[in-house]
């Protein structure tokens, strides 16, 4: 391919601009050069062309022949140079967005199905905040929030995720059939270093049972939910778990609910703030999170 022959280009963007707008002036201003170098660059391009492109005027430029004849090629060229550069700007910008939530809904409910919300939208990057804690959604600590509670938070939209049921479980190796012989064995305990409690604990438990002899402060106890499950199905005694968030164990005999009562609590809600419930992001992970089945997502 034969090398094209151009004069500078600086020289033809700053004659174009002086053609549309027939002034140096407002062509520099376009620019953000002074109306001296768009004069000097024309008359560079007026040299190196052999033709004048420009009558001028007092306070006006006007176009001779030849300049109106290059400004209708230039003014095609640089519109589909714009176009071209749109497009290609128009790939759409990553966005970041924070869900904050307990870590065993991030663990056991969320994680396996991260999948879904990556393929529907590959330019978000959901960043997973695992805390106890109850973090304010001001978009710099948080955007939006899987919590338990009754709904209602001022500002906030809450839509009603799962059911939080609490039974007693443990590993079908244990043996256990009935509430009386619960005493012989570990209770398992979680204790959120933040609340001092979990949403059910074995003495509310004992309250409806009424088990004779069962000491419901002893056993092991742990600062997090998944690792009270981990012992459970290990055989290391028998926890109080939300039965919503131990399907698969259940399902899969890995643990049994070997009786009641069982204790209903506050459900989880998916809950982000009302002034931002247009936000295509926020739209995007709320219809991921309310989309989340129950199982393993497989790639």
């Amino acid at each position: 391919m034969a090398q094209r022959k151009l004069p500078s280009l600086a020289a033809l963007r700053a004659f174009e601009a002086a053609a549309r707008h027939e002034s140096a002036k407002q062509a520099a201003q376009e620019l953000s050069v002074t109306a001296t170098a768009i004069s000097h660059q024309v008359r560079g391009l007026e040299e190196a062309l052999g033709v004048p492109l420009f009558v001028r005027k007092p306070r006006q430029l006007q176009l001779t022949a030849q300049g109106r004849e290059l400004q209708d090629v230039l003014s095609s060229a640089f519109d589909s140079i714009s176009a071209a550069v749109e497009r290609l700007s128009d790939t759409p910008s990553r966005q970041a967005i924070t869900l904050t939530t307990t870590p065993v809904i991030a663990a056991r409910w969320l994680l396996s199905w991260v999948c879904m919300l990556r393929e529907t939208h590959p330019n978000i990057d959901l960043r997973i905040h695992a805390s106890h804690e109850t973090v304010a959604l001001d978009g710099a600590t948080a955007d939006i929030a899987i919590r338990y509670g009754d709904g209602r938070w001022p500002g906030m939209v809450a839509e009603k995720l799962l059911d939080n049921t609490f039974v007693p479980a443990c590993s079908p190796l244990l043996g256990l059939k009935s509430p009386a012989d619960l005493p012989k064995y570990p209770l398992l305990h979680f204790r959120s270093s933040s609340t001092g409690s979990a949403p059910a604990d074995w003495a509310g438990w004992q309250k409806l049972a009424k088990v004779p002899g069962l000491d419901v402060g002893a056993g092991l106890v742990f600062s997090d939910e998944t690792h009270a499950v981990s012992a459970a199905v290990g055989a290391q005694g028998v926890a109080l778990m939300s039965r919503e968030l131990i399907e698969d164990e259940l399902r899969e005999g890995r643990l049994v609910q070997p009786f009641g009562p069982e204790i209903a609590g506050k459900p989880f809600y998916l809950v982000y703030p009302e002034s931002r419930k247009h936000d295509p992001t926020i739209v995007a992970v709320r219809d991921w999170v309310m989309a989340v089945p129950g199982g393993v997502c497989t790639l």
